[in-house]
């Protein structure tokens, strides 16, 4: 039995979050430029959202650039935006055919203006698909984002549109980019990294945490499909004890 056929479609986490790391490694460790890890790191992106809706996961996020990213060379930037402008053109075909939204998260207007309109023009074009929501997480900073709440809720007390007494986790959630998800049960780290870099710090207080050495290029479906077996048999006690749970 293969690993895709050992997965309990009813306890797949709703909400799988990635982050794709290891694309200069890889290129490195092959004497290429970073330039050809970030393309066949496209190619992993392909390959695991392929997976996802095979199985049946509703909520993909993916961390394609951080806040942090817009600090390295410019020429390295540069090419990462020219490859989502034409990565986008290239999936919107798979994406309808697969019925998958495209979601992004992040200061978006930050994004150069080519990148902006393509990734809207998707956005646009895919609303109504239904099957599974996939979001790009692009010039996000969870830091950013939790700072940009707080001074959106601050102006709506300051104006007397909400109480300080009524603030409250979902107030605090529906001021987040990612308002219309739910929380994440799952986060994966490629690369060996272990540490969650800005990425959904909110979002994840209760997610399951999986770190695999594979870097980003390499990862397969079937990489994807040991981190849910892994999450699986997981015991998930948010805050409570076993013997609560087995009540």
């Amino acid at each position: 039995m293969g690993l895709k056929e050992q997965i309990d479609k009813n306890k797949l986490p709703q909400h799988l979050a990635i982050i794709m790391d290891g694309n200069g490694r890889w290129a490195k460790q092959k004497g290429l430029f970073r330039s050809m890890g970030h393309e066949n790191g496209s190619k992993a992106v392909r390959e695991i959202v392929e997976g996802c809706a095979e199985i049946g996961v509703p909520y993909l996020t993916l961390y394609a650039f951080s806040t942090e990213n817009w600090n390295r060379p410019k020429l390295e930037v540069e090419l990462l935006m020219k490859l989502l402008v034409s990565s986008l053109k290239k999936e919107i075909k798979t994406l309808t055919e697969n019925n998958i939204k495209l979601n992004a998260i992040g200061n978006l207007d930050a994004l150069p203006k080519k990148a902006h309109s393509e990734l809207m023009d998707v956005i646009e074009k895919t609303k109504q698909n239904s099957r599974m929501t996939l979001t790009l997480a692009l010039s996000y900073g969870s830091r950013e984002e939790i700072t940009k709440t707080i001074k959106e809720i601050s102006l709506k007390v300051k104006n007397n549109l909400i109480s300080p007494l009524d603030i409250d986790e979902k107030v605090i959630n529906n001021h987040l980019y990612t308002q219309n998800l739910p929380d994440v049960d799952l986060l994966i780290r490629t690369s060996g990294e272990q540490r969650i870099s800005n990425f959904l710090l909110w979002q994840i207080a209760y997610a399951e945490l999986y770190f695999t050495e594979t870097l980003w290029p390499d990862y397969t479906k079937d990489h994807l499909f040991e981190a849910i077996l892994n999450y699986q048999n997981r015991e998930r006690r948010f805050g409570k004890t076993s013997e609560q749970l087995n009540e």
